[in-house]
């Protein structure tokens, strides 16, 4: 399995402390069926800053450990960039990562409670400069679990989503687990990750994840997460289904 999405390098955000963590959280990943790992660490989230040439820095050194410790598992270049009215001038800094540093694909972060009314305008310029935006956990913003609509919307106009497995699962309660089902639903996923910051609360759920999804919606909707990453992976395409539309609700009700 791929994971696009981890917290792995270590002492650079609130995930791996050194590398004796991330050789732990690695042996975990290939434990629970992870062969290839993003490591996509915070950027500019009001607490963490890393720039792409640092992030390339310590892939190669992780990469390293890795292969000196028999570990088998590959990680690749990424990011988590927090949305940022400036972030275009950090692109122009080449301070941003997309993933595998192919100028196409990149995790976007939200800030937690809301969506900054200058969502769509980045959305929009990323794309005119080809790289398609990932929305990450977008189930764990308070303002999309409060307007669906606007999730809709976001999709709509280009961007992508990735659900985090924890919330599939139910590790972020119901509410979030319920939200993650109408993602899904609605045509709105598009990738699954771990998110994983550690071995313990953290941790690598992404076949459990999986398994809940077979279970809810079949064998067939895990393949379209699955192949998705591989194409994130091969530098190609992800499948982009048609995004349906919520209903309008009815006395607070779905």
């Amino acid at each position: 399995m791929i994971d696009i999405h981890c917290h792995i390098l270590p002492g650079v955000d609130d995930g791996s402390a050194d590398m004796k963590d991330s050789l732990n959280m690695a042996k975990k990943a290939v434990e629970a069926g992870i062969t290839h790992i993003f490591a996509t660490p915070h950027h500019l989230n009001e607490k963490y800053a890393n720039v792409k040439m640092d992030i390339i820095d310590r892939v190669v050194r992780l990469n390293e450990s890795l292969q000196q410790n028999n570990i088998p598992l590959a990680i690749h270049l990424g990011q988590e960039v927090r949305i940022h009215r400036d972030i275009f001038t950090s692109l122009e800094n080449e301070e941003i990562l997309t993933l595998n540093d192919n100028g196409t694909y990149l995790l976007l972060e939200l800030p937690s409670g809301r969506v900054p009314t200058y969502t769509h305008e980045v959305i929009y310029e990323l794309l005119l400069k080809g790289i398609t935006p990932i929305i990450v956990h977008p189930e764990r913003n308070k303002e999309l679990i409060e307007n669906h609509k606007l999730l809709f919307e976001l999709v709509q106009e280009g961007a992508l989503t990735q659900l985090t497995s924890g919330s599939i699962i139910g590790n972020f309660g119901k509410s979030i687990q319920s939200f993650s089902k109408k993602i899904i639903e609605h045509n709105l996923a598009h990738f699954i990750a771990t998110d994983a910051h550690n071995i313990g609360s953290r941790g690598f759920t992404l076949q459990h994840a999986y398994g809940t999804i077979t279970k809810a919606y079949g064998i067939e909707r895990t393949f379209y997460f699955k192949e998705n990453a591989e194409q994130l992976l091969k530098d190609q395409s992800p499948a982009v289904e048609k995004p349906v539309p919520f209903k309008k609700r009815i006395l607070g009700i779905f």
